[in-house]
Order: C-alpha cells, then structure tokens, then sequence
C-alpha cells in the first residue's frame, strides 16, 4: 500500500495517510445485474399491459358518467274539483286502476242525473216519431179516401148541371170541398215525409237526436268517474304534492309513479367512444349503492342523436369568438335485465358505472325498423267507457220496453 506525505504546518514535518482502495469488480456486477433485472421488470410489464390492451382493453370503452333512469308517470286530474281523499303516500307500492285521490262528486252526480233522465226523455219523444209515421199513413188513407169521395161528387154533380137538377153554386160547393180534401191530404203527405225524414233507416238506439243525448249521458259518466283520479300504471309513489281540501285543475301535478322494474341506464360517453359503439353490444354495469358486490348486464339500446349540449335549455353558441373546443358527452341508452332489478331494485337519477364491449361490430348505429308494438300503454281507463255504454244501453231498453207494455 502506497502512502503520501503532507506538510504538518505545526511541526514542520510530514505524516503519512492511507489512500482509497479503488473499486472491486465484484460490486460492479452486482449493480449491473440489478439493472438489467429492473429493465426486464420493466419490458415484461409493458409487454403484459401491450398484450391485455390489445386483447382486452381496446375492446372495452367504460365511463363512470352513467344514471339511472326511468319512466316518471304524472297523476293529473282530467276534471275540476276538490280533493276529499288521498289514498297513497311516497314510496307506497300502487297498481294500475287503483284510486289514488278521490274528488268531491256531488256536482258530478247532479250532472249525470241531468244527462240521465235527458236521455230517457228523448227515447220517448223518438218513440213518438215512429208511431207519428204510422199515425199520418192511416191519416193520409182517410184524406185519400176523402178526396176520391169529393172527385166523385163533382163528377156527378157537373152532368147535372145542364139538366137543372143540380144548381151551379151546389157544383161550386162540391168543387171547394174536393179542393179542401187534396189541400189536406197533400198536408198529411208532407207531414208524414217530415217524420219519416227523422226516422228513415234508423232506430231508436242509432236515431241522431238519441245519439246525441247518450254522448251527453256518457260524458257526464265518464266525468263522475273521473272523480276518482286512478293510477295508469303499477309502480311505486313519487313526490306527492296533493293536500287534501285542495281545489285542482285539469293537468295539475298531484303526484307521480314510477315502475322500478322498467329503468334504464343513460351513460354519458365521450364523443370520441363512440366510433366503434353498435346497438347490441353487451355491457357491465355497477351501482354506487352496491358496489363491485352487484354487477349489471345489459345491451346497448339507443346512441343519442345529439350531445347534452344541443338539447340543452340554452345551447352554446359555437359561432361566437370566445369559443373553446370541449369534447363532448353522448347519451347512449343501455337496457339491464329485469331479473337482476328485481332482485337488486335501483332509484332514478343513481350513479352507475358502464363497461360496453365493442368487440362484436356487426350492429347498427341506429335502428332501421320501428316498434313492433306499443312500448306503454294502459287499460285503466277503458273500463268506464264500457261501463257508460252499459247504462245508455239500459237506460233506452227500459223506456222502449215501457212503450211496448203500453
């Protein structure tokens, strides 16, 4: 081992001090080996994430930016009047035809007893009409009968003239009556055309005065019934805003309900995911509210014809000079399986998570057929039109049956 010699200012002499070892070759290996085992980490983890986007991810395309939604049913009234009773409350579980509110009917009540009894009045006025008509056609017989008997009496009267047997004034009188006979039976004639005229291929149900005295009857019906304001459709009650001695209007918002079992999610995509999105495609859905515990499935159903900011309330004015180039957000529909709702029931306007595979292209990026049957419909309704024309139906058999037993 070499050594050096310093000066020592103190003493005037120098000391010796030991020198640096230089470096192993040993402790260079090592630090070489550690590189290249960091660089094949690194080589071995971007060729394991080259492979999975290759093979996975650049057929998936996800967005957090996705909730639910639904159909949200508004319970309005379809006549005036004031609330008397409130039969549901938010949350409550409700079925279609069930009465949610009832109104005061007294009014109502009135109205058809009006249009009841109208109706029953104007089957006996058209009954008349018919026996009118076999009334004149016996009547127009007799003056027919008079006017041959008058045309008689003149004929015989005029060949007795020039005899003397007969004076002139006695063939003028018999000549005035012949006129007065055919100015009654051609009265008779019109008046039987006047009748028939109201009753000709007719009877009495489908006869336009009766007619029109049952649309009075089933309107008046149809608005006792409509007192009783009905849920058109099962579902789960919603924002009640109805109080009870609450005077309403037609298409006041009393309260909604909403069907659960038919939400959908609406999954705002960035317009640069959509190249390769076709209806069809499978899609994995979670809820904020369950977690990676529930997983979705569903099915694209819908890619949105506009971005949220061209149907928006006030849309950007892109043309003006402050404008700044953002991308936008798509609302595409996605359709879940209505057992895992049922199973795992979701509110309207809650979080999701959507993950589409675009791997299967071979869908339409719009549909090219339209509905093979109503998407909504309801029957809650369509029993009190039954029910009116039942009582119309009554109401005329009883009074024509009268008119036969008399």
């Amino acid at each position: 081992m070499t050594t050096e010699t310093i000066p020592n200012t103190s003493a005037g002499s120098t000391a010796p001090l030991p020198s640096s070892p230089p470096p192993t070759p040993a402790s260079n290996g090592k630090r070489k080996r550690a590189l290249l085992i960091l660089l094949a980490i690194v080589l071995i983890a971007a060729g394991a994430w080259l492979a999975w986007y290759l093979t996975v991810a650049r057929w998936h395309q996800s967005t957090d930016d996705a909730y639910v939604q639904g159909n949200i049913v508004s319970i309005t009234p379809q006549t005036p009047g004031t609330v008397v009773s409130i039969n549901a409350e938010d949350g409550m579980r409700v079925e279609a035809g069930q009465v949610l509110v009832q109104l005061d009917p007294n009014d109502a009540e009135v109205a058809y007893a009006q249009a009841e009894a109208n109706l029953a009045g104007v089957v006996r006025q058209v009954r008349g009409l018919y026996s009118s008509v076999d009334s004149a056609q016996a009547d127009i017989a007799a003056r027919r009968v008079a006017v041959a008997q008058a045309r008689a009496d003149v004929a015989r009267r005029s060949g007795l003239v020039a005899t003397g047997a007969v004076s002139s004034e006695e063939l003028a009188h018999a000549r005035a009556q012949l006129d007065a006979a055919e100015a009654a039976l051609s009265g008779s004639q019109g008046q039987l055309s006047r009748n028939r005229a109201l009753v000709d291929a007719t009877t009495v149900g489908n006869q336009p005065q009766v007619k029109a005295a049952a649309a009075q009857l089933r309107q008046a019906y149809l608005n006792l019934q409509r007192a009783a304001i009905v849920a058109p459709i099962s579902g789960f009650v919603g924002k009640r805003q109805v109080q009870l001695g609450q005077r309403v209007q037609p298409g006041t918002t009393l309260m909604t309900v909403v069907p659960l079992e038919q939400v959908w999610v609406e999954a705002n995509f960035k317009e640069t995911q959509l190249h390769a999105m076709r209806l069809g495609q499978p899609v994995e859905l979670t809820a904020d509210v369950y977690g990676d515990d529930v997983t979705y499935t569903g099915k694209v159903t819908s890619l949105g014809l506009g971005t949220g900011s061209a149907f928006s309330l006030l849309p950007a004015q892109n043309a003006s000079g402050n404008w700044i180039k953002i991308v936008q957000r798509v609302p595409v529909r996605i359709e879940l399986d209505p057992n895992q709702v049922a199973e795992h029931p979701l509110r309207l306007g809650m979080s999701m998570s959507a993950d589409v595979a675009i791997r299967d292209q071979a869908g339409k990026t719009l549909p090219t057929a339209s509905p093979a049957k109503t998407l909504l419909t309801t029957q809650a309704y369509a029993k009190q039109l039954q029910d009116a024309d039942a009582r119309i139906e009554t109401i005329i058999d009883r009074n024509l049956a009268q008119g036969r037993r008399s």
